[in-house]
């Protein structure tokens, strides 16, 4: 299960990659591969982003069980 706690990079192997990648891309978020993915939280990027960290928890959880 995918947390907004949960490192960037840690959450890449928590199911279906192509689907949760699908999801952060499809919001602007491309951290897949940059350095800051071993080392920043979900919420942390949401923020960034400006997300909703709970919507988007929810639908990566949606996508990595796809």
């Amino acid at each position: 299960m995918i947390t907004k706690d949960m490192l960037i990079s840690d959450m890449l192997q928590q199911g279906n990659v192509e689907e949760i990648a699908q999801v952060l891309f499809g919001i602007g978020m491309h951290c897949l591969g940059c350095a800051m993915a071993s080392g920043e939280t979900i919420e942390q990027a949401a923020a960034v982003h400006n997300v909703d960290v709970d919507e988007l928890v929810a639908k990566l959880n949606e996508a990595a069980a796809k």
